[in-house]
């Protein structure tokens, strides 16, 4: 079992604000950046329209000048948006030092098409793919592989490495799949992906550290040791972040309601709000570790580059 420690147990320079015997409040925790091993990667979704194009990459470069390890790019539903995934990654990799990472999922196409499409990345110098099973269809109940395709993430993964030397990343749960029949489980079927080719985990977002850690004492137990990458999901909106929260089976504490409260008409006081949360939340979990953090930007730049000006992910001088 991790022990766990707070972030005033670990970091001393927070260590030297409370001498005294005067716990520091939580102004003075978030105050100090973390030190400089703290690695930071984005995840966009492609556009759907000309002005949501222009939006998308006005984030992507005002997040650039921080030196992601790597940004990803979603993949739509049934793999509705795959040309303008596509086109994202490929515009990435050429018109930016960004190292691109391309979802790649089962659903909707033959074996044969994800290969190409995989091909497709591979030839344009993308050696990152994010490989999922992917969700149904808007129009579909439930998951159903597609006849001739890859019929979950790991076989795709297989599928991946008979192509090319892929890096690959696959998702995590925390808090369980909602699909899967049990923690055990969801953990068993992270163990296939990982036994195909997997090379590290991004898990779906949660908001108690102690949740991810867990999940992370479960996974290390159970002999997993690939890279297990938070993911953290500021809050934009809490009213649409608890609905989506709940159809991903993710708990929002009641802290966070609180916390929120009032604020839905309130954009500039809830962005401060958030960006404590999220900062905070880093920060707890790097006392306990962590130094890799994968943030789910919703196509926004400035709350992720706040959040991360805070844990002291900055951009060199020569970009400000």
């Amino acid at each position: 079992m991790i022990h766990r420690v707070s972030p005033t147990e670990k970091d001393p320079r927070i260590m030297n604000v409370s001498r005294g015997g005067r716990p520091p409040s939580p102004a003075m925790m978030i105050a100090a950046p973390l030190p400089d091993d703290v690695s930071v990667s984005f995840e966009f979704f492609p556009p759907k329209s000309d002005a949501a194009a222009e939006t998308l990459w006005n984030a992507i470069k005002r997040l650039e000048p921080l030196n992601p390890a790597y940004v990803s790019v979603t993949y739509g539903a049934g793999g509705t948006t795959r040309e303008r995934t596509h086109n994202t990654v490929t515009r990435i990799a050429n018109e930016t030092a960004m190292p691109p990472a391309a979802h790649l999922t089962c659903v909707g196409a033959t074996r044969e098409e994800v290969d190409a499409v995989a091909q497709s990345y591979w030839d344009a110098g993308v050696r990152h793919i994010v490989a999922l099973r992917g969700d149904p269809p808007a129009d579909a109940s439930q998951y159903v592989p597609h006849p001739g395709g890859y019929d979950y993430a790991s076989d795709l993964v297989t599928g991946l490495k008979n192509i090319g030397n892929f890096e690959i990343s696959v998702a995590a749960y925390p808090e369980s799949h909602p699909e899967a029949q049990s923690a055990e489980a969801d953990l068993d079927n992270l163990k296939k992906k990982i036994d195909a080719g997997a090379t590290r985990a991004i898990t779906q977002f949660f908001f108690d550290p102690e949740v991810f850690l867990r999940f992370l004492d479960r996974a290390r137990a159970a002999g997993i040791t690939i890279p297990i990458v938070p993911g953290i999901l500021p809050v934009t909106n809490f009213t649409q972040t608890a609905k989506f929260a709940k159809m991903c089976g993710t708990n929002v504490p009641d802290w966070m309601h609180a916390l929120f409260e009032g604020l839905d008409e309130d954009p500039e006081s809830r962005k401060l709000v958030a960006a404590s949360v999220a900062a905070e939340q880093c920060r707890v979990l790097h006392a306990n570790g962590i130094n890799a953090f994968h943030f789910y930007t919703m196509n926004k730049a400035d709350l992720c580059y706040a959040i991360c000006h805070v844990m002291g992910v900055r951009a060199p001088a020569a970009f400000q």
